[in-house]
């Protein structure tokens, strides 16, 4: 019976996402003194999918999300998300995501409770803010300021701001970044959480583990172009087919593993 659910659940979500959510067309960035950033990059998102954007530092990744955001002001090329043409209406495009930058300052003398409400008067909302502590995982702190909070709870917290909203898509740009273990896995845990309600998520990690598990679909970006989008299997199995022979045997469990079995998934708040 739990098979058949399960097998239910995801032809369900396979149908969800089946439409598209984001299409990028011909993305351009260029600054002052001709410095091109982003070089067309196109690419679409579809509804319920975990998408990633992968790349070395410098590669585009960042300022191609804060185009696609509304952050960032676009050079040419078009962003429709959810119908709307984000140069167009970029205040509409704004009320229906949700954004967790790399780094992220909130009002320090306010508790987790107080900032919530105060997204929720930004947005003109009324997400209950104790069911978004909730959500992920952060009750027992709601009276607590941020400053007063670990780096896996801030990065918690900062996602629980992005669903404020309710929010058709959340854009999370390196969340894991500078966690330990347990803290990464149980941020992973949460974003599969997400991805079960049907939100849909867009998200740039230098863990290529990270992207493996959570992501349906990766969009590798190196100088500004987008070099291969596919499931991450099947761009493993392409590099197999290339001749690829590993230089070190890989082993069924990695170091990591080991740390986790020997000290527990349970966060060390």
């Amino acid at each position: 019976m739990l098979y058949c659910e399960q097998l239910l659940t995801r032809d369900k979500l396979k149908s969800t996402m089946a439409q598209a959510l984001l299409e990028v067309n011909d993305l351009r960035k260029t600054y002052a003194g001709g410095f091109e950033a982003v070089k067309g990059v196109s690419f679409s998102v579809k509804k319920g999918e975990v998408f990633g954007i992968l790349g070395p530092n410098g590669a585009g990744k960042t300022t191609t999300l804060e185009m696609i955001e509304g952050m960032r002001p676009i050079t040419s090329g078009t962003a429709i998300l959810d119908g709307i043409d984000v140069q167009k209406d970029t205040y509409a495009v704004k009320e229906r995501i949700g954004i967790q930058l790399q780094s992220s300052s909130f009002f320090q003398n306010l508790n987790l409770l107080e900032l919530l409400k105060l997204f929720n008067d930004l947005y003109l909302e009324s997400a209950d803010p104790m069911t978004l502590l909730k959500e992920v995982g952060l009750e027992e702190k709601a009276k607590a300021q941020v400053k007063e909070l670990s780096g896996g709870q801030k990065q918690r917290f900062s996602i629980a701001t992005t669903l404020v909203n309710n929010p058709v898509a959340i854009f999370l740009d390196e969340p894991t970044t500078g966690l330990d273990p347990q803290a990464r896995r149980n941020l992973w845990d949460l974003v599969q959480q997400i991805q079960k309600k049907g939100t849909t998520v867009i998200i740039t990690t230098h863990y290529m583990e990270e992207a493996q598990i959570l992501c349906d679909r990766v969009a590798i970006m190196d100088e500004g172009k987008i070099i291969a989008l596919d499931t991450p299997d099947q761009l493993i199995q392409a590099l197999l087919k290339r001749g690829f022979k590993p230089q070190t045997k890989v082993a069924p469990a990695t170091l990591e593993d080991v740390f986790i079995d020997l000290t527990g998934k349970d966060l060390r708040d």
